[in-house]
């Protein structure tokens, strides 16, 4: 069976980020596919994270109205239908996408009506993550949070924290976490990417996530392997992306099979599928000629990513029929 036709589970995935040549071509037509490359896509290495962080903000640009905000979300569901995804966690910063006169409020009620629309196409299940930015104060992590809250009980799932850990502190997001543990609300964070294993311990200590985006660098110590694999905290894995922000100089140098072997929870994720011009079956193909990964891994990534993604038992039921299924098949 080819990637493309397995099912799969996606939990770690910007929406800013994985903007598609066609959608690009409706909302700018004057943008050629030269200019796309140029600005809308990495290198295979950039300098480090911020460097690759630059190739967002063509995407953000182009999502500042309702009309924006839509057409990017129903791409990104085509995008995610032909890659074979099943369920996905879709996160994004409300914050970003003001410039034109929208509140923060109106731009998660379009991408959440959106995103229905984008289910109800495709038949892919989906959860929505609203992200804090490492450069935004207090009150603008506060008022993300207060977004989740508010959209409780929609699509809007739980919080996120991302951007360039290696430049700013956590301490400005701590009161956010706080209440997002206080509320129930589940929480992510990106960790140990930009920065090693001391940012994992700093993100655990206080911000109490479920989970850690990237956390690829917790290998470089044995004791936060074992308190990930005790306490079930989950790694949303992107190697392509790791390589590209220089965490890594290749693919065979990726700690990703290491960290499998070692018992830690994982998925295999596209981080920013147009930025890292990647696709989850990219990836797997990737995987399986640098580790010699066959479908006992990737099944295994897949079920471990529903057991802790934040949807509903009943929809964590469903999604892992689907996989055993389709990889049983």
């Amino acid at each position: 069976m080819k990637n493309s036709n397995l099912p799969k589970v996606e939990l770690h995935l910007h929406l800013d980020c994985s903007l598609s040549y066609e959608v690009v071509q409706q909302l700018k037509p004057s943008v050629t596919r030269e200019e796309f490359e140029k600005h809308y896509i990495a290198p295979a290495k950039c300098h480090d994270l911020a460097d690759y962080l630059t190739r967002a903000i063509k995407g953000v640009e182009l999502m500042q109205t309702a009309e924006q905000l839509w057409a990017v979300t129903l791409d990104l569901f085509d995008q995610l239908k032909a890659d074979g995804v099943i369920y996905a966690e879709i996160r994004f910063a409300p914050l970003l996408h003001l410039e034109q006169g929208l509140s923060p409020a109106e731009v998660v009620r379009i991408v959440n009506a959106a995103a229905i629309e984008g289910m109800e196409k495709t038949g892919i299940k989906a959860g929505i993550i609203l992200a804090t930015l490492r450069h935004y104060n207090e009150a603008q992590s506060l008022a993300t949070v207060h977004l989740v809250e508010q959209f409780k009980g929609t699509h809007v799932v739980g919080f996120d924290i991302a951007a360039d850990e290696a430049s700013f502190s956590i301490d400005a997001h701590v009161k956010a976490f706080s209440y997002a543990k206080k509320q129930g609300i589940p929480c992510t964070a990106h960790a140990g990417e930009a920065r090693g294993a001391d940012s994992v311990w700093e993100t655990l200590r206080h911000f109490h996530p479920r989970r850690i985006g990237h956390g690829v660098r917790s290998i470089e110590d044995k004791a936060l392997l074992a308190f990930l694999k005790k306490e079930g905290i989950h790694l949303e894995v992107c190697p392509t992306s790791n390589v590209q922000t220089a965490i890594y100089d290749t693919i065979q140098d990726h700690k990703v099979n290491d960290i499998y072997e070692a018992g830690v929870s994982i998925s295999i994720n596209t981080d920013a599928r147009t930025i890292s011009n990647v696709t989850l079956a990219n990836e797997y193909e990737t995987l399986r000629t640098a580790f010699g990964w066959g479908k006992d891994h990737f099944l295994s990534c897949n079920l471990e990513a529903i057991e802790h993604a934040f949807a509903s038992n009943e929809v964590k039921k469903e999604i892992r029929q689907k996989l055993l299924a389709g990889y049983n098949s």
